[in-house]
């Protein structure tokens, strides 16, 4: 990644070797060259980003510390409401000028952030890249023929090629993780209700969370913390501490025996294992509850509430929506409240069925996605691909999971994903980071001037 680590940067600006405008303008020179590429912007907003890190500079200068992002250049998933722009979605659908920020951008903003840009999604954050619609879709920086997966997709994107450090994005079936897994960052869903979700688009009201997409663990914890509600364990409080003693839940029979399983993602597990293992960590192999009912339950649950969210709008805009998303949005047509019901009732069990593997651990270990990033080839003509994922699960029971780097499946970047306990993201972000410190995954970049 290019550029000084938010805490190198945060140094930097309060002993004065650093600007917050010099920050902003390297972001903006870097969007300039790197995006026609990479098409992770829907808007970029130099003038109200200068006058972000003037007012970060002139804080700083009467000595007002606004907390670890102060000055920090910041881009925002084209779902989350920006005050005086319309949250357009990577939609044709018309959209109203957004009043107010949301809640996550406001607190972005009380601390200091510079906001950059809107970043690219997938049409209202639903099934994949659709290359109809007014905007082109992100392209991975690792290899521009693949997708970053998804929704976050500019998200990554932009983090993965140095544009920004941070971002945030939305995740409702794994749409924080999968990119960040697909282009080698670090993508952090929090547990539900951490993060305000007002001002955020819903897709699924019940199962959507706000993250952040970082370079690093420790930039994505800090950024967490900017985040969150008051109350809530610090994400960053046990970054150091290493691995040791810590109690690790293996869970590799939920990915490794599915016969669609990269094994390259397979070798890519069993060497982070093996990595927490020499590093002190303590790894048992788990078993948790089957992975179909869990994915059945979920795309219930999120097919009826995305149906739900978009009922009027379809009803007066249907010809303005991209085939992927419409039909991706109609799947729920013809569901009955008991299927629902079920479906919610088979959630809760689950849960629990989580609940009493996480009371064994400190910590989960399983894979993000199956397979690297597929091509961008496969999703055109209005298809839709299916893309083998552990992530859903945990948008069903709330629990927080992180994807950090864990190697590269040819030449694409694969991750390994990590849960916890609700609230516990210390934990999380402690072993995740060990993982990262013993390894220099998340230090390689993609090469960008073949791009």
């Amino acid at each position: 990644m290019s550029g000084p680590t938010i805490p190198e940067a945060a140094r930097a600006l309060r002993d004065g070797s650093l600007t917050a405008a010099a920050l902003t303008e390297a972001a903006l020179s870097s969007i300039e060259r790197l995006d026609p590429a990479i098409h992770a912007f829907a808007e970029v907003f130099p003038d109200a980003a200068r006058a972000g890190a003037a007012a970060a500079d002139a804080a700083l200068a009467q000595g007002r510390d606004l907390g670890p992002l102060m000055g920090i250049p910041v881009g925002i998933k084209d779902m989350i409401d920006i005050a005086g722009r319309a949250t357009r979605a990577a939609s044709r659908v018309p959209a109203p000028v957004a009043a107010a920020d949301a809640a996550c951008v406001a607190r972005l903003r009380a601390g200091g952030a510079v906001i950059v840009g809107a970043l690219q999604t997938y049409e209202f954050a639903t099934i994949g890249p659709d290359e109809g619609l007014p905007l082109p879709p992100a392209r991975n920086p690792w290899n521009a023929a693949h997708v970053t997966g998804g929704s976050s997709s500019g998200s990554a994107a932009a983090v993965a090629a140095g544009m920004l450090r941070l971002a945030l994005g939305t995740d409702t079936g794994g749409s924080v993780r999968s990119p960040a897994a697909y282009c080698g960052v670090v993508g952090l869903k929090p547990t539900r209700d951490r993060v305000p979700t007002g001002g955020v688009l819903p897709l699924s009201p019940s199962l959507d969370h706000v993250g952040p997409i970082a370079a690093t663990v420790e930039e994505a914890a800090l950024a967490l913390d900017a985040l969150s509600d008051p109350g809530w364990r610090p994400a960053a409080a046990l970054l150091g501490l290493g691995a040791a003693g810590l109690r690790v839940g293996y869970a590799r029979g939920w990915f490794a025996a599915d016969p669609v399983a990269d094994p390259a993602v397979i070798r890519a597990l069993d060497d982070a294992a093996s990595v927490l293992s020499l590093k002190g960590a303590d790894i048992r192999l788990i078993d948790l509850p089957d992975y179909g009912v869990f994915e059945t339950a979920g795309a219930l649950i999120l097919d009826a509430e995305a149906l739900a969210a978009h009922r009027d709008r379809i009803a007066a805009h249907a010809a303005l929506y991209g085939a992927p998303a419409l039909r991706s949005l109609l799947r729920a047509v013809g569901l009955r409240d008991e299927d629902i019901a079920a479906a919610r009732k088979a959630a809760g069990i689950l849960g629990a069925g989580f609940d009493a593997a996480l009371a064994q651990v400190d910590v989960v270990l399983t894979a993000t996605t199956l397979a690297p990033a597929p091509p961008v080839a496969d999703f055109r003509n209005g298809r839709a691909v299916w893309t083998p994922m552990r992530t859903l699960p945990f948008n069903v029971t709330g629990h927080p999971a992180i994807s950090i780097p864990a190697g590269f499946a040819g030449g694409l970047p694969v991750g390994l994903q990590l849960i916890a306990a609700p609230g516990a993201e210390d934990l999380l972000c402690r072993a995740a980071q060990a993982h990262e410190m013993a390894t220099d995954h998340s230090v390689q970049g993609p090469d960008l001037p073949r791009l």
